[in-house]
């Protein structure tokens, strides 16, 4: 009896890891677990979530700095408008120009 017992007991052993198998396998499909940190899926989120943090450091940056770039007609700028060539207006180091004497006459 023994032995017919252990015969026995190997295709219950196969047919009742078949249906684990079968019962995990549809538990899995219905709750699929989190993705991995070390999946490709998970890799490209992560670059995407660096791309836009990098899209809003450089978008702000350029908006701080876009009267540099732009002059003083960039929304914001709070930079006098100076003429190049030749300013109007003397500078603090040059002297004022002295006007002209009235002729009488």
């Amino acid at each position: 009896m023994g032995d017919a017992l252990l015969a026995l007991s190997i295709p219950v052993l196969v047919f009742g890891a078949g249906i684990y198998a079968a019962a995990e396998s549809w538990w899995r499909r219905r709750h699929p677990a989190p993705p991995s940190p070390y999946t490709h899926q998970a890799a490209r989120l992560a670059e995407r979530a660096m791309l836009v943090d990098a899209e809003r450091i450089v978008d702000g940056a350029y908006v701080s700095l876009s009267a540099l770039y732009d002059g003083a007609s960039a929304p914001g700028a709070h930079f006098p408008a100076t003429d190049v060539a030749g300013g109007s207006e003397p500078g603090p180091d040059r002297d004022r120009p002295t006007p002209a004497p009235a002729q009488r006459g």
